[in-house]
């Protein structure tokens, strides 16, 4: 039975040329042929008869499982779109006179941000007087962008834009790189001490005790 065509779609009935140039079901050239006649070889096949090339003269439709082919394309988009890469943005905000101690707690923000791999927008806010002094805030984020240096490159560099100074740092090839590793380190370390208690029970069932003199090995060992 024919399917009923999307909003459109120019699918079996919705064709309304009088002729087509007609590809098979296996993109075999079949010729030219009457409209009709090509959906009747469609329907013959338990398939669609689907114009391609509207523009072509005659117009181009192919046979095919139409249903099939739509779920095809929506994979296919669904799956270009999981590989797009998606670039996050995170934003920072600093005073011009902020303190040692919140500096280094903010900068640890952005190390970890930029290891996530997104782009870091840096945020100096001015009050009152301190807008007289913009330098202040420009010798900050470039402080800022120096501590940070393996990790984030200047994308945009400092503008002052009415109250606030802004920049922007975008990740380097380094960055997330060390944190990866150590988690692949973490990890190998669970596996082996999981290992480890293995052979402990192993040990256990097999009723053997360890001698008096590998204990004071391992003590010392752990000493060490």
């Amino acid at each position: 039975m024919p399917r009923r065509p999307e909003p459109q779609a120019r699918i079996n009935d919705a064709i309304r040329v009088a002729r087509v140039r007609l590809i098979g079901e296996e993109g075999q050239q079949l010729g030219i042929t009457l409209t009709e006649e090509a959906r009747s070889y469609a329907y013959g096949k338990g398939l669609d008869l689907v114009e391609v090339a509207a523009q072509a003269d005659p117009p181009v439709a192919k046979v095919m499982d139409y249903g099939k082919y739509r779920y095809e394309l929506e994979q296919k988009a669904k799956q270009a779109r999981k590989n797009q890469t998606q670039i996050h943005v995170k934003e920072i905000k600093l005073r011009p006179k902020i303190g040692i101690h919140d500096y280094e707690t903010k900068k640890g923000h952005v190390v970890r941000f930029l290891h996530q791999r997104a782009k870091v927008k840096v945020t100096i806010m001015f009050r009152g007087r301190e807008r007289e002094h913009p330098d202040r805030g420009r010798d900050l984020l470039m402080r800022l962008a120096g501590d940070v240096a393996e990790l984030g490159v200047i994308e945009t560099q400092p503008l002052l834009e009415g109250r606030n100074m802004t920049m922007v740092l975008a990740p380097t090839k380094n960055a997330g790189v060390r944190r990866d590793a150590e988690a692949a380190d973490k990890l190998a370390g669970e596996e082996e001490v999981q290992g480890d208690r293995v052979g402990e029970v192993s040990a256990s069932e097999g009723g053997s005790e360890p001698q008096p003199g590998a204990q004071v090995a391992e003590a010392e060992a752990g000493v060490q």
